[in-house]
């Protein structure tokens, strides 16, 4: 039963400008039943507040989808801040490095899947999950990540632990309890989804919040239980009537289950091992012979096995080429869906099938996975067109898909912005130099020099990461603060980047096609878009609107484009900002308005989500290492440092690069002064 709770939605300001009539148009649409709405918003007319406003006036859980870690996140935090007593979470992908398991026939290379999680990004999904499960309240950013198998959210929900002051329970129950549901015990410092037993008291950390509960008993029953901060080891709360614990994983089975599984799993392997002694694939039949022998024989004595993922299937009991189970799988019936920057999101979903399929059917063909592996995977489109009920497309641009789904009256325009702001001016300048003009890169550079004399910041976009690095590097060198961002660089160091950029730390960002889409960014009042004449996905004319919209959150926003000859893409983009400043200037004019730049405060969704310690932590893993900064760092974790630096230093000798093996010996040896001193 899941608690009722309305949104509530907490703002200073009221909707203005094209605001009203858009609210008024999306919600009727919601209430008469329509499924396909979409808002065409220009750069800073307030989507986000709009579609707010409609979340409050419907009532209905929300899940909204970005299409990248960085714009969900910023998501995120807007929707915190217009719903503070409601659930808001975050859901992207876990993983800061992931390789997934392939073959590669034509070379014979088998490549075994290799991932590194994120354990705040995995509470944070957990979080989600529960709060689907117990509240009506929710609001989920996700990436697309939502379409992916997460595990059956009715064993999830049935898998949990209520534990009642008062009640008859033994110590050995309880870890037995814990363990089926993959906590793991330790005799250490509490981690997430962990446990310890310490004299006659039981402390257990969830695994979607950094709270520890102490459970003391009195004989075999459970006299007190309390709620701890579990860095302070402050009491929040000595006297708890009761703790709901959630598994410490999305994949659970009851034991009833388990056996049923176990054995469809081998009833699989018998079936697909007659299939190949009959075509006399020998060397497929003990592969796949051996491991999966081996992966059942650890699901029967523990429950789980790398790459479980892999027999979902059988656990949930679904048919052949069923759509797995998601998070969509987790809202209540008649959830809202809102795709963000839906001319991307939309293909971005359509295209996760083909790519996976095509991976999985290699390991299949080849004696590396059960054909059942194929089914642990990404929904195809139409069945999640199927499993959402009504969606509001959000974008300055939006597709082909959008327009062939929502009729005229369906689209919803929004190209007033209440502060008054009008669309950047554009310039055009050439890309080569010439007898009295220097080329792209130096006009650049004296743009840069006037923008931040008056305290604002810039924007470069290049058409690859390499010339984004080799750009920020050539800055610097002329004496400008510059960072480059790109999709090698793991989620919150991307967020943590944009939030110093508006605060100042470095003057000039430059990027690829990630400074596109939904980075709200009020302190930038110059873009230049490098080689704009290059016509291509990054300089469609739906991603020159995209990148110009930057600069319209500032009143002295300019965008320069470096273009030898006009294209057809440069040539709709510019007509387009041109008729869209006509329509503001219009609306400015009529209501007397005198354009102000967006006013907003500097802060990312890592603050939430990161103690003082962690963030420690996370900066003596860089490379760039404080090794000053150590106060807020226990033994435990100096000792994890240190062996993460001794592994880099052995594969950079393997590699030869003797260099960064030597900085990586003067660390070690660093790291191992402060354990020692840590001892004193």
């Amino acid at each position: 039963m899941r608690i009722y709770k309305p949104f509530n939605l907490k703002h200073s300001h009221k909707p203005l400008g094209d605001q009203p009539a858009a609210i008024e148009s999306l919600v009727r649409g919601i209430k008469n039943g329509k499924k396909h709405q979409t808002l065409l918003g220009a750069t800073g007319t307030g989507k986000t507040f709009t579609i707010a406003n409609v979340i409050q006036q419907i009532q209905k859980p929300t899940l909204v989808i970005a299409h990248n870690k960085t714009l969900a996140a910023q998501l995120a935090q807007e929707f915190k801040e217009f719903f503070p007593d409601n659930e808001v979470h975050y859901f992207v992908s876990y993983y800061d490095y992931y390789q997934p398991e392939a073959y590669v026939s034509h070379s014979d290379t088998y490549i075994e899947k290799e991932a590194q999680i994120n354990e705040e990004i995995d509470r944070l999904r957990h979080a989600s999950t529960q709060a689907l499960l117990t509240r009506t309240d929710v609001i989920i950013v996700s990436s697309v990540s939502c379409i992916y198998g997460l595990g059956s959210p009715k064993e999830y929900e049935e898998t949990n632990f209520i534990i009642r002051k008062g009640e008859m329970l033994d110590r050995n129950e309880i870890s037995k309890r814990l363990i089926q549901m993959q906590f793991s015990r330790t005799l250490a410092d509490l981690g997430q989804g962990q446990f310890r037993i310490i004299g006659n008291n039981i402390e257990i950390m969830p695994i979607h919040e950094r709270i520890v509960y102490r459970l003391i008993f009195d004989m075999n029953k459970i006299g007190r239980i309390e709620k701890i901060d579990h860095i302070t080891r402050v009491i929040l709360d000595g006297d708890m009537e009761s703790v709901f614990i959630f598994p410490a994983k999305h994949f659970m089975t009851s034991d009833s289950e388990r056996i049923r599984a176990i054995d469809d799993i081998k009833k699989e392997l018998d079936d697909r091992l007659k299939e190949l002694k009959s075509e006399n694939k020998e060397v497929e039949y003990q592969r796949l012979k051996r491991r999966t022998t081996y992966d059942l024989a650890l699901i029967r004595e523990v429950g789980y096995c790398n790459g479980i993922e892999n027999y979902s299937r059988h656990f949930a009991g679904k048919k052949v080429g069923e759509a797995p189970d998601t998070l969509l799988s987790y809202f209540p019936d008649g959830f809202l869906t809102v795709i963000d920057e839906s001319h991307v999101t939309i293909p971005q979903i359509g295209g996760m099938y083909a790519g996976d399929a095509s991976r999985k059917k290699n390991l299949i063909d080849f004696g590396f996975r059960l054909p059942s592996a194929a089914d642990n995977r990404p929904m195809k489109f139409e069945e999640f067109k199927e499993k959402i009920d009504q969606a509001i497309y959000v974008s300055a641009t939006p597709g082909k898909y959008e327009y062939e789904t929502c009729s005229e009256e369906n689209i919803i325009q929004q190209i007033i912005r209440p502060t008054g702001l009008i669309d950047p001016i554009l310039e055009v300048k050439p890309v080569t130099s010439t007898d009295t003009y220097k080329g792209q890169i130096y006009d650049f550079i004296e743009e840069v020099g006037k923008v931040v004399k008056k305290g604002e910041r810039v924007l470069a976009t290049t058409l690859t990461k390499r010339m984004a690095e080799d750009l920020s590097e050539f800055l610097k060198e002329k004496g400008i603060k510059t960072k480059y961002l790109h999709s090698d660089i793991e989620t919150l160091e991307r967020i943590q980047i944009l939030t110093e950029l508006r605060k100042g730390d470095f003057d000039v960002l430059v990027g690829v096609n990630l400074l596109r889409e939904g980075l709200d960014l009020p302190e930038v009042s110059l873009i230049g878009i490098l080689d704009a004449d290059k016509e291509g996905f990054l300089r469609s004319r739906t991603a020159l609107v995209q990148t110009i919209g930057r600069a319209a959150r500032n009143v002295n926003g300019r965008v320069i484009l470096y273009a030898d000859h006009m294209t057809e893409s440069l040539k709709y983009a510019i007509d387009e900002t041109n008729r869209r400043r006509s329509i503001q200037e219009a609306y400015n004019k009529k209501n007397n308005i005198t354009p102000t730049s967006i006013k907003k405060s500097i802060h990312d969704i890592t603050a939430s989500i990161q103690s003082s310690h962690e963030k420690t932590v996370k900066r003596m893993l860089s490379l760039d290492i404080d090794l000053d900064n150590v106060k807020n760092i226990k033994k435990k974790d100096i000792k994890i440092i240190l062996k993460r630096k001794e592994k880099d230093m052995e594969i950079a000798v393997q590699d030869l690069d003797f260099e960064t093996a030597a900085i990586l010996r003067d660390e070690i040896k660093a790291i191992g002064k402060m354990i020692v001193d840590k001892d004193k």
